[in-house]
């Protein structure tokens, strides 16, 4: 079996590509950054490039797609490049798989930022969906989403987010992750590949990338921490998430390619064990031991959402996915781990 992972010299990539070569896999990478196990067969440029990505699809049995632009963004200024990189970028990979009538597996790194603010209960109404935040509300502190029931307004609190939960992108960034997957899907109905969306959760582990704007929230902490200084908090730090390790998520990636069966279809990789950013940012300056105290400053950003906690049930039943690495034991483990330039 040869597996082609795009984006196989970054942060989830990596990681992928070491779990598949333990397997014994041959691994080809297409990365604009050349640098990859010396196991690799390394395609080295970006996958929208149409010549060098139609060469990297040659000869391989299924495709691991991780080449993305990633983080939020820094505003709508930032909307041609999401687009060139995420959504042109899987054109190109499509369109060559499609000229050499591709019916392998492949599987897409996803994110749970399509969901916006996904599912929230309501004490009067049950299971809604919040519409987004107003920005006067959350200038006067008042972050919680409310009901969005005519007449109701009351604040809701999380419930888990199902993969048939409608998607409701608030971002650039997440808006170009769902134009991913329609593309992928259509793409599978077309030739009856099997086409697998794994939406990632909150990833943290080693080989982050630095602190830069585009980079998560964890790796921003750890970048502070760093340099001595305490991690910014947005917001009231009650934000809540699922933090999964980075490992667990190479992990899922392999059972999506390898094993001997698999629906196609989305799939929420998750720890299964919420915490909010607070949370986060306590326990990595703890585990970073300076005694340093993060920092709530009541920030926020627009395209942010309050909170987001997936269901992992479809990846334990149908993928046999759990993830093994517990909050605590990441956060210790990524408070000296060493972060990518």
């Amino acid at each position: 079996m040869k597996v082609l992972v795009t984006g196989g010299s970054g942060f989830i990539g990596s990681h992928i590509v070491e779990k598949l070569l333990d397997l014994g896999v041959a691994v080809r990478v297409l990365d604009i950054d050349g640098r990859a196990d010396a196991r690799v067969e390394v395609f080295e440029g970006d996958v929208a490039d149409p010549d060098l990505t139609a060469a990297a699809v040659s000869g391989v049995d299924a495709v691991c797609h991780q080449a993305a632009r990633v983080g939020l963004g820094v505003d709508f200024g930032d909307v041609r490049g999401y687009v060139a990189s995420n959504d042109t970028g899987t054109a190109i990979l499509l369109d060559a798989l499609w000229r050499r009538s591709f019916q392998g597996r492949l599987v897409l790194a996803g994110s749970m930022v399509i969901y916006g603010d996904g599912r929230s209960r309501c004490p009067v109404h049950a299971i809604v969906t919040p519409g987004p935040r107003r920005p006067d509300d959350l200038d006067t502190g008042n972050f919680e989403a409310l009901c969005p029931t005519p007449g109701c307004g009351r604040m809701v609190t999380w419930a888990p987010v199902a993969e048939d939960t409608p998607p409701d992108p608030r971002n650039i960034y997440a808006a170009t992750k769902l134009h991913q997957e329609h593309l992928c899907t259509v793409y599978g109905r077309e030739t009856g590949a099997t086409v697998v969306c794994l939406r990632y959760h909150n990833v943290y582990g080693p080989r982050m990338p630095r602190d830069t704007p585009y980079a998560g929230v964890a790796s921003i902490f750890r970048s502070a921490l760093e340099v001595g200084r305490p991690p910014q908090v947005f917001e009231d730090g009650c934000q809540t998430r699922d933090f999964v390790h980075v490992r667990d998520v190479a992990r899922a990636n392999v059972l999506a390619l390898t094993s001997a069966s698999v629906a196609s279809g989305a799939y929420n990789i998750a720890s299964g064990d919420p915490h909010t950013v607070g949370d986060m940012a306590t326990a990595l300056a703890g585990a970073f031991g300076t005694g340093m105290t993060p920092v709530i400053n009541g920030r926020w950003r627009l395209g942010d959402v309050r909170h987001i906690v997936a269901s992992p049930a479809r990846a334990a039943a149908e993928l046999g996915f759990r993830a093994e690495i517990g909050f605590a034991e990441g956060m210790a483990e990524f408070a000296a781990a060493p972060l990518r330039v």
